[in-house]
């Protein structure tokens, strides 16, 4: 198993407890539960719990799989994402370029988290981000951007993938 998937599984324990914790204010963010919508909604959580201590990043990570589990008819594809080398942008934070390929006959949409890590281990920051309208067998391209700065060398992951 690789090194970044250990260090996640650590946390998800503490991510589940908090997570329940919060999940009844996050959970009424929109009536409207189109794929665009519950992607938007993990973004917002992701970002807005992520920016707190280690405990509430834990909880941004599952509140973050909790809204990309909602995505209907969404296919794994994280074999079909590419992350850049991560930068620093001019406010600090860390970006990494995404990049999905749509391998289907149609248009199609991706919700990505991405995790950014210490190369050394440990969790730093959670994010989703959408990269939409795919033409069929072309690719497209976002940007992640994390919710605050992140020092050290710092490591993008795929956390998960979903084309829709």
């Amino acid at each position: 198993m690789p090194a970044h998937r250990t260090r996640r599984a650590r946390g998800t324990a503490l991510a589940a407890v908090t997570a329940l914790a919060l999940a009844a204010g996050l959970t009424g963010c929109s009536d409207d539960s189109s794929p665009e919508s519950v992607v938007s909604d993990a973004a917002s959580a992701a970002s807005s719990l992520a920016s707190k201590a280690g405990d509430v990043l834990a909880s941004a990570t599952a509140e973050a799989g909790k809204k990309l589990d909602q995505v209907d008819n969404g296919v794994d594809v994280k074999g079909d994402v590419r992350l850049g080398k991560p930068a620093t942008d001019s406010q600090g934070r860390t970006t990494v370029e995404v990049t999905a390929s749509n391998t289907d006959s149609e248009k199609r949409s991706f919700a990505v988290e991405v995790d950014f890590e210490q190369s050394g281990g440990g969790l730093l920051d959670v994010v989703v981000v959408t990269v939409p309208d795919v033409a069929a067998g072309k690719t497209g391209t976002a940007t992640a951007r994390s919710t605050h700065k992140l020092s050290g060398d710092v490591k993008a992951y795929v956390g998960r993938a979903l084309r829709y």
